[in-house]
């Protein structure tokens, strides 16, 4: 049996975040336990086209995987890592058992295609994530200016 769960938490540098999703209704070692943490999207700089940022954490003692990402402010939303300084999209991510996912400034990253409107700071974006176990989890992602950089948090 599912059920749905709902988790408000604060963050200090990044405003406050909403997630609404679905999870097993037994806890154990069998299973994924996501939340997620400093949503940010800096103001985009160009009319087509934003970043977005944010950490997923997995308490779980299962993995899961992240396995799209969907938005009504953008066309599509694509996952990108970057390493050696070299993008390239991905079509999931691995969330681990006890471990994160981390969407950083210059790391791996949601880009934001085909914007419906351009976001601006102070605004916010909801964001669906879908996760091959747990579901979908929607987070309230806020828009930060151009030059934010979180200094806590990741």
């Amino acid at each position: 049996m599912r059920r749905r769960t709902a988790v408000l938490a604060a963050g200090a540098l990044a405003g406050a975040l909403t997630l609404t999703g679905c999870s097993g209704s037994a806890s154990g070692p069998d299973r994924a336990e996501l939340s997620v943490s400093s949503p940010y999207m800096p103001q985009p700089v160009s009319a087509d086209m934003a970043a977005g940022f944010l950490t997923i954490t997995n308490k779980g003692g299962a993995g899961d995987r992240l396995t799209s990402v969907s938005s009504d402010v953008a066309g599509q939303v694509t996952m990108h890592s970057t390493e050696g300084g070299a993008m390239a999209e991905k079509s999931s991510f691995a969330v681990p058992a006890h471990g994160r996912l981390v969407f950083e400034s210059g790391g791996n990253h949601l880009m934001f295609e085909k914007l419906k409107h351009a976001p601006k700071q102070g605004q916010t974006v909801t964001v669906r994530l879908t996760f091959a176990r747990s579901g979908r989890l929607t987070v309230e992602m806020p828009v930060q200016s151009a030059t934010y950089h979180p200094s806590t948090g990741h």
